[in-house]
């Protein structure tokens, strides 16, 4: 399996596995994100995710950085601008899923403004915004469907030379959820984020 690098972390490759959660609380509240951060750190927390759903989300990143010691992922949902703020933030890695940003000029951009900054991508492939093309071919999101989406966008970010990412598919179903990270961990060479969802 490849190796990634997500700030001072290696990830993949033979790598001791990674232990990453998310804050509850507005990312624009940097002194209580900073206190949940660093409590989630006292229990063994290695990676830290942030929303960053808005520009003063994105302002707040640089404050939060500067106070934390473990690397930092700016989740982003639908708005690709998000993404490229935060990875100038200094966000050392942006966690967007291809099915619900928009275009592949789109995600042209944020792959190309990652690769100058070396900023790690996490590709969220989910039941929920699934391809239409994989919906019509599968029915509904099946493990298949999940997986042959992450295969697509797997493929697509090697065509744009750029390697440095990790894949999660999620599903609302556990029995899916696991089938598809046993077929993807058959299919894809890059690591996989194993994510539990509520």
């Amino acid at each position: 399996r490849k190796k990634i690098v997500l700030g001072n972390l290696e990830i993949g490759g033979g790598a001791p596995v990674v232990i990453q959660s998310m804050t509850m609380s507005p990312t624009t509240d940097v002194e209580k994100i900073v206190n949940e951060i660093r409590g989630l750190q006292d229990e063994g927390c290695e990676i830290i995710r942030v929303s960053v759903p808005d520009k003063r989300s994105v302002q707040a990143l640089p404050y939060i950085l500067k106070q934390i010691s473990i690397p930092l992922i700016a989740d982003v949902h639908f708005n690709y601008e998000m993404a490229l703020a935060s990875i100038d933030a200094g966000a050392q890695g942006v966690r967007i899923n291809p099915g619900n940003i928009g275009s592949f000029e789109k995600i042209q951009a944020v792959l190309r403004k990652a690769k100058q900054k070396n900023t790690a991508i996490r590709i969220g492939v989910n039941g929920g915004s699934l391809e239409k093309d994989l919906l019509i071919k599968y029915g509904y999101p099946t493990a298949d469907a999940l997986v042959e989406s992450a295969v697509r966008h797997a493929e697509f970010f090697e065509k744009e030379g750029f390697t440095n990412f990790k894949l999660s598919l999620k599903s609302s179903d556990v029995q899916t959820t696991l089938q598809s990270y046993r077929k993807a961990a058959k299919a894809i060479d890059y690591p996989l984020h194993v994510g539990v969802t509520e």
